[in-house]
């Protein structure tokens, strides 16, 4: 990009303009370090297309081109819903600041289905993949416990990996574990913990010894990182390997798919649509409805209907 028309026709060079534009930019944004990395990766893809296309003075049909052009090399839509907010951002704040005019104002992004990217298990197989880990070994007592507390209490893994020894707690006459949820800044939410996932929780303590309170609650195996706190990718990989070793292969088949194991589970045993809700932390309602809509879908009879009438 070589120039971008801005207030009062003053041309700025385009090496100037790109650098200054996304650094202010940046440090514009108030959030979230990983919504500041997205944003960030979204601006840069944006002065990239334009630079590839020489616009130097982009108008309304760019930003539409852009949007259509990640489609075309296959971008996921949530990925062209997020980098199309930052550009709506981005120029809102070049209008602002007096930069150059707004140009994304209402362009949307792409639509993205609202049923759940991934499955989640009956509670037969959630009996089989329990059932599979060898609880003989410190490692095995680790999975079992890891996966038992995300299943029961539909903990995301960063929770998990937030989560502390010091954070077993009691509230009332429950034993509970307070995580640190998402988009949360401190661990102001708990969840309740039944009798054999605290056990299984004190069992695998016991072969770590000595613990303290803010020893990480799992840690790792592995020879590079044992003692150390386990990350996100690790439990994923845990999850997934349990999952497949129980006979369940499938992409649609994650760690997350606990959590959407948990809040099914829920439903299907009639708890009420608020109960869960607050169950799964979900700060709008709407979410928990998906669950109950998929759920709804499974319960349609008519291609049973169909099926007598035809054989």
């Amino acid at each position: 990009m070589n120039e971008m028309l801005i207030t009062q026709h003053t041309a700025i060079a385009a090496k100037e303009l790109t650098q200054d534009l996304k650094d202010r930019f940046v440090a514009f944004i108030d959030a979230k370090p990983k919504t500041v990395e997205t944003y960030s990766k979204a601006i840069r893809q944006l002065f990239e297309f334009f630079g590839a296309h020489g616009i130097n003075r982009p108008s309304r049909d760019d930003i539409m081109a852009f949007r259509e052009e990640l489609k075309a090399t296959g971008h996921k839509p949530t990925t062209i819903q997020n980098y199309i907010t930052a550009t709506r951002l981005f120029f809102q704040w070049t209008a602002h600041e007096g930069i150059y005019q707004n140009i994304a104002e209402h362009i949307k992004g792409a639509t993205i289905s609202r049923d759940h990217k991934k499955d989640y298990l009956t509670s037969r197989q959630v009996k089989a993949v329990l059932a599979d880990i060898d609880r003989a070994t410190a490692q095995g007592k680790r999975d079992y416990a890891m996966l038992v507390l995300m299943v029961t209490g539909g903990l995301r893994t960063i929770e998990v990996v937030r989560a502390d020894v010091g954070d077993l707690r009691t509230v009332g006459d429950n034993s509970v574990l307070f995580i640190q949820g998402k988009g949360r800044d401190e661990k102001s939410e708990y969840v309740n913990l039944n009798a054999q996932v605290e056990a299984a929780l004190r069992d695998y303590l016991k072969t770590r010894g000595n613990v303290r309170e803010e020893d990480p609650l799992f840690t790792s195996a592995s020879n590079n990182n044992r003692g150390q706190r386990m990350t996100t990718r690790a439990i994923s990989g845990i999850a997934k390997a349990h999952m497949r070793g129980a006979g369940y292969n499938s992409d649609r088949l994650t760690a997350h798919s606990l959590r959407h194991t948990a809040v099914t589970l829920s439903l299907l045993a009639g708890k009420r649509l608020e109960e869960v809700q607050q169950f799964a932390r979900h700060a709008n309602i709407a979410t928990t409805m998906i669950y109950n809509h998929a759920l709804d879908r499974s319960k349609n009879g008519c291609s049973e209907a169909i099926a007598k009438a035809i054989f």
